[in-house]
Protein backbone atom coordinates (compact mmCIF):
# COMPACT_ATOMS: atom_id res chain seq x y z
CA UNK A 1 0.00 0.00 0.00
CA UNK A 2 2.71 2.33 0.82
CA UNK A 3 4.75 2.16 -2.66
CA UNK A 4 1.48 2.73 -4.14
CA UNK A 5 0.23 6.15 -2.26
CA UNK A 6 4.19 7.21 -2.96
CA UNK A 7 3.01 6.66 -6.41
CA UNK A 8 -0.08 8.60 -6.31
CA UNK A 9 1.53 11.57 -4.41
CA UNK A 10 4.43 11.82 -7.08
CA UNK A 11 2.42 11.60 -9.74
CA UNK A 12 0.12 14.73 -8.02
CA UNK A 13 3.24 17.04 -6.91
CA UNK A 14 4.84 16.44 -10.77
CA UNK A 15 1.49 17.52 -11.93
CA UNK A 16 1.30 20.29 -9.34
CA UNK A 17 4.81 21.44 -10.82
CA UNK A 18 2.99 22.13 -14.58
CA UNK A 19 0.71 24.45 -15.23
CA UNK A 20 -1.63 26.51 -18.41
CA UNK A 21 -1.59 29.21 -20.20
CA UNK A 22 -5.08 30.27 -20.19
CA UNK A 23 -6.15 33.48 -20.24
CA UNK A 24 -5.77 36.93 -21.32
CA UNK A 25 -7.21 40.45 -20.62
CA UNK A 26 -6.82 44.12 -21.40
CA UNK A 27 -6.29 46.74 -18.71
CA UNK A 28 -8.78 46.99 -16.03
CA UNK A 29 -10.93 43.78 -17.24
CA UNK A 30 -10.51 40.01 -16.58
CA UNK A 31 -11.39 37.36 -18.61
CA UNK A 32 -12.75 33.80 -18.14
CA UNK A 33 -10.07 31.10 -18.68
CA UNK A 34 -10.46 29.83 -22.09
CA UNK A 35 -12.66 32.69 -23.39
CA UNK A 36 -10.26 34.23 -25.87
CA UNK A 37 -7.83 31.62 -25.76
CA UNK A 38 -8.12 28.59 -27.78
CA UNK A 39 -7.94 25.94 -25.50
CA UNK A 40 -4.82 23.92 -25.57
CA UNK A 41 -4.77 20.30 -25.33
CA UNK A 42 -2.92 20.62 -21.87
CA UNK A 43 -6.03 22.19 -20.52
CA UNK A 44 -7.04 19.22 -18.01
CA UNK A 45 -4.07 17.46 -17.92
CA UNK A 46 -1.62 21.28 -17.02
CA UNK A 47 0.89 18.96 -19.47
CA UNK A 48 3.38 20.92 -21.70
CA UNK A 49 4.98 20.16 -25.13
CA UNK A 50 8.41 18.53 -25.95
CA UNK A 51 8.96 18.37 -29.07
CA UNK A 52 10.06 21.53 -30.94
CA UNK A 53 9.18 19.73 -33.97
CA UNK A 54 5.63 19.19 -33.07
CA UNK A 55 2.32 21.11 -34.53
CA UNK A 56 1.35 21.46 -30.79
CA UNK A 57 4.48 23.67 -30.93
CA UNK A 58 2.63 26.21 -32.42
CA UNK A 59 -0.68 26.95 -30.25
CA UNK A 60 -0.42 23.79 -28.08
CA UNK A 61 -3.65 22.19 -30.09
CA UNK A 62 -3.70 19.25 -32.43
CA UNK A 63 -6.59 20.34 -34.51
CA UNK A 64 -7.32 23.97 -34.77
CA UNK A 65 -10.30 24.83 -32.52
CA UNK A 66 -11.28 28.47 -32.33
CA UNK A 67 -11.80 30.40 -29.08
CA UNK A 68 -15.44 31.81 -28.28
CA UNK A 69 -14.76 35.26 -28.55
CA UNK A 70 -11.78 37.97 -29.51
CA UNK A 71 -10.62 40.74 -27.20
CA UNK A 72 -10.27 43.75 -28.56
CA UNK A 73 -7.52 46.07 -27.77
CA UNK A 74 -5.68 49.44 -28.60
CA UNK A 75 -2.69 49.19 -30.59
CA UNK A 76 0.18 50.52 -27.85
CA UNK A 77 -1.44 49.35 -25.24
CA UNK A 78 -0.73 46.45 -22.66
CA UNK A 79 -2.49 43.24 -22.36
CA UNK A 80 -2.45 40.12 -19.89
CA UNK A 81 -1.44 36.70 -20.24
CA UNK A 82 -2.66 34.80 -17.42
CA UNK A 83 -0.63 31.65 -16.06
CA UNK A 84 -2.40 29.23 -14.37
CA UNK A 85 -1.80 28.35 -11.40
CA UNK A 86 1.87 29.90 -11.65
CA UNK A 87 4.83 29.84 -13.88
CA UNK A 88 7.05 27.31 -11.70
CA UNK A 89 9.29 26.54 -13.94
CA UNK A 90 12.60 28.50 -14.51
CA UNK A 91 12.98 29.62 -18.09
CA UNK A 92 11.88 33.03 -19.96
CA UNK A 93 8.23 34.29 -21.13
CA UNK A 94 8.54 35.07 -24.70
CA UNK A 95 5.53 36.36 -27.05
CA UNK A 96 4.72 36.52 -30.61
CA UNK A 97 1.92 37.74 -33.13
CA UNK A 98 0.77 36.67 -36.11
CA UNK A 99 -1.61 38.71 -38.31
CA UNK A 100 -4.94 37.33 -39.65
CA UNK A 101 -4.85 37.32 -43.56
CA UNK A 102 -7.36 39.88 -44.56
CA UNK A 103 -10.86 37.88 -45.12
CA UNK A 104 -10.25 34.73 -42.79
CA UNK A 105 -11.90 33.91 -39.94
CA UNK A 106 -9.37 34.98 -36.74
CA UNK A 107 -11.21 31.63 -34.74
CA UNK A 108 -10.31 28.96 -37.66
CA UNK A 109 -6.76 30.17 -39.29
CA UNK A 110 -4.19 27.96 -38.57
CA UNK A 111 -1.41 30.03 -38.13
CA UNK A 112 0.85 28.03 -40.28
CA UNK A 113 3.71 29.64 -42.29
CA UNK A 114 6.51 32.03 -41.50
CA UNK A 115 4.02 34.58 -40.11
CA UNK A 116 5.14 35.02 -36.46
CA UNK A 117 7.04 37.91 -35.52
CA UNK A 118 8.41 38.09 -31.67
CA UNK A 119 7.18 41.35 -29.34
CA UNK A 120 8.67 40.57 -25.93
CA UNK A 121 11.09 38.05 -24.36
CA UNK A 122 12.77 37.78 -20.84
CA UNK A 123 16.48 37.46 -19.60
CA UNK A 124 17.55 36.51 -16.41
CA UNK A 125 19.47 38.10 -13.95
CA UNK A 126 22.94 36.44 -13.33
CA UNK A 127 24.47 35.76 -10.78
CA UNK A 128 25.16 32.84 -8.41
CA UNK A 129 22.12 30.96 -10.11
CA UNK A 130 19.86 32.31 -12.93
CA UNK A 131 17.05 33.44 -11.54
CA UNK A 132 13.94 34.69 -14.11
CA UNK A 133 11.54 37.98 -13.47
CA UNK A 134 8.89 35.33 -14.48
CA UNK A 135 9.04 32.27 -12.45
CA UNK A 136 6.69 31.80 -9.82
CA UNK A 137 4.55 34.37 -11.01
CA UNK A 138 0.83 34.22 -12.85
CA UNK A 139 0.18 37.32 -14.78
CA UNK A 140 2.30 39.11 -16.99
CA UNK A 141 1.61 42.02 -19.16
CA UNK A 142 2.96 42.66 -23.04
CA UNK A 143 2.78 45.90 -24.95
CA UNK A 144 1.35 45.43 -28.43
CA UNK A 145 3.47 47.63 -30.71
CA UNK A 146 1.79 51.06 -31.52
CA UNK A 147 3.01 50.70 -35.12
CA UNK A 148 1.57 47.56 -36.40
CA UNK A 149 -1.20 47.42 -38.92
CA UNK A 150 -4.74 47.16 -37.23
CA UNK A 151 -6.65 43.93 -37.85
CA UNK A 152 -6.95 40.42 -36.16
CA UNK A 153 -3.92 38.28 -34.66
CA UNK A 154 -2.93 35.65 -32.64
CA UNK A 155 -0.63 36.77 -29.82
CA UNK A 156 1.36 33.21 -28.66
CA UNK A 157 2.26 32.97 -25.09
CA UNK A 158 5.13 30.80 -24.60
CA UNK A 159 7.05 29.70 -21.14
CA UNK A 160 10.05 27.56 -21.72
CA UNK A 161 10.83 25.08 -18.62
CA UNK A 162 14.76 25.14 -18.25
CA UNK A 163 15.20 23.30 -15.37
CA UNK A 164 15.63 19.75 -17.14
CA UNK A 165 16.75 21.44 -20.39
CA UNK A 166 20.60 19.77 -20.26
CA UNK A 167 19.98 17.41 -22.61
CA UNK A 168 18.20 16.91 -25.91
CA UNK A 169 14.31 17.31 -25.71
CA UNK A 170 14.17 18.49 -21.97
CA UNK A 171 13.04 21.79 -22.49
CA UNK A 172 9.31 22.34 -21.60
CA UNK A 173 7.52 24.07 -23.82
CA UNK A 174 3.97 25.71 -21.81
CA UNK A 175 1.67 27.57 -24.57
CA UNK A 176 -1.36 28.64 -25.92
CA UNK A 177 -2.76 31.34 -28.27
CA UNK A 178 -5.41 34.46 -27.86
CA UNK A 179 -7.70 35.83 -30.47
CA UNK A 180 -6.84 39.54 -30.68
CA UNK A 181 -8.66 42.34 -32.78
CA UNK A 182 -5.90 45.08 -32.61
CA UNK A 183 -7.10 49.01 -33.13
CA UNK A 184 -5.49 51.99 -33.66
CA UNK A 185 -2.63 50.79 -35.75
CA UNK A 186 -0.38 52.32 -37.99
CA UNK A 187 1.12 50.89 -41.72
CA UNK A 188 4.16 48.87 -40.27
CA UNK A 189 4.59 45.12 -41.71
CA UNK A 190 7.36 43.78 -40.18
CA UNK A 191 10.22 42.69 -42.20
CA UNK A 192 10.25 38.86 -43.16
CA UNK A 193 13.59 38.18 -40.84
CA UNK A 194 11.21 38.70 -38.05
CA UNK A 195 9.36 35.98 -39.45
CA UNK A 196 8.81 32.55 -38.02
CA UNK A 197 6.76 29.50 -38.39
CA UNK A 198 5.87 26.98 -36.38
CA UNK A 199 7.02 24.42 -36.16
CA UNK A 200 10.03 25.60 -37.71
CA UNK A 201 11.47 28.75 -36.08
CA UNK A 202 13.37 26.68 -33.09
CA UNK A 203 16.03 23.54 -33.00
CA UNK A 204 16.21 20.84 -30.18
CA UNK A 205 19.96 22.29 -30.17
CA UNK A 206 19.76 25.70 -30.08
CA UNK A 207 21.57 26.96 -26.71
CA UNK A 208 18.68 28.42 -25.18
CA UNK A 209 16.82 25.15 -25.82
CA UNK A 210 19.37 22.75 -25.00
CA UNK A 211 21.49 24.45 -21.77
CA UNK A 212 22.47 23.18 -18.17
CA UNK A 213 21.05 25.93 -16.05
CA UNK A 214 22.73 24.56 -13.00
CA UNK A 215 26.59 23.76 -13.23
CA UNK A 216 28.07 25.27 -14.23
CA UNK A 217 25.89 28.56 -14.09
CA UNK A 218 25.83 30.31 -17.70
CA UNK A 219 26.51 34.08 -17.26
CA UNK A 220 24.57 34.66 -20.83
CA UNK A 221 21.46 33.43 -22.10
CA UNK A 222 20.27 33.43 -26.26
CA UNK A 223 16.66 33.75 -26.16
CA UNK A 224 15.19 30.96 -28.96
CA UNK A 225 13.30 32.51 -32.10
CA UNK A 226 13.94 35.44 -33.88
CA UNK A 227 15.56 39.22 -32.53
CA UNK A 228 12.49 41.09 -30.69
CA UNK A 229 10.14 43.29 -33.08
CA UNK A 230 9.88 46.46 -32.06
CA UNK A 231 8.56 49.99 -34.00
Amino acid sequence: MLPQIALILGAALTASAHYTLPKVFASGGSGADWQYVRKADNWQSNGFVGSVTSEQIRCFQSTTAGASAVLNVTAGSSVTYGVSPNAYHPGPMQFYLARVPDGQDVKTWKGDGAVWFKIAHEQPNFGAQLTWPSNGKGAFPVTIPKCIKSGFYLLRGEHIGLHAASTSGGAQFYISCAQLGITGGGSTEPADSYKVAFPGAYKASDPGIMININYPVPTSYKNPGPSVFSC
